[in-house]
């Protein structure tokens, strides 16, 4: 078990510096067990450990794994742009946590996006020897045809790639729009298939990671949830 002084599990929570934990708890803002703690360096073991602040019940985290329905023109960096960045959907304490998005989605790419401050997680789930497949439905500006999807499955050469690239799995699913599933993450991808495919992308919404699906999540446009450990093991 990990045991950590009060001032240090408040700042590893994202609450604020080390200073302002300390003065909160200085001030009686912080309870446990129900009751009121003053001092900052008093240490308490962060298994399952709750606290109360500002009459808001916390539960301690390690780290965070976070999944978010993106919503369209939001860019992904933490220092966008153009666009509002993702950081702007979530509450402040992620960012003092200093939570990274876990690869990019385009700013006018909607659907699901995970975001962590685990580093060790978001190395692994971006590494692409690990072929975690990704789930997009595409909107697309002609009609969707057998071609079209044979073209997608045995390969296509995009500019600047050695070989050609290929769909682990594609299928129609109505005249404008299908379901397809790469394991590549390469930069614009599906907008790039479908253009050497004689083709274009009009919409695209990511639906899922791994065998994590944005339905099961059943979050709005904009909506965020914490991923527990079960929903974690979906993405391996």
């Amino acid at each position: 078990m990990a045991k950590l002084s009060l001032d240090r599990i408040l700042q590893s929570q994202g609450i604020g510096t080390r200073k302002w934990c300390r003065q909160l708890i200085e001030e009686g803002e912080v309870q446990i067990g129900g009751e009121i703690i003053r001092d900052p360096r008093a240490s308490f073991e962060t298994d399952d450990l709750q606290f109360t602040l500002f009459d808001e019940i916390w539960s301690f985290h390690a780290h965070v794994y976070i999944a978010l329905n993106k919503p369209g023109n939001i860019e992904c960096s933490r220092k966008p742009s153009h666009h509002p960045g993702v950081m702007s959907l979530l509450p402040e304490q992620f960012g003092w946590r200093d939570v990274q998005a876990i690869g990019r989605l385009d700013h006018d790419t909607t659907g699901l996006l995970l975001l962590t401050d685990d580093g060790a997680f978001n190395h692994a789930m971006s590494s692409p020897k690990r072929h975690i497949p990704k789930t997009y439905l595409a909107t697309t500006h002609e009609p969707v045809t057998a071609g079209l999807i044979d073209k997608l499955l045995s390969g296509v050469k995009l500019h600047d790639e050695p070989t050609p690239l290929a769909a682990t799995m594609c299928r129609q699913v109505a005249e404008f729009q299908l379901e397809i599933i790469l394991e590549q993450g390469k930069y614009h991808q599906v907008k790039r298939m479908l253009a050497a495919a004689d083709n274009h992308c009009s919409a695209l919404e990511r639906i899922a990671i791994g065998e994590l699906t944005l339905s099961s999540l059943q979050l709005a446009l904009g909506e965020w949830c914490l991923l527990n450990h079960e929903q974690r093991g979906l993405l391996r």
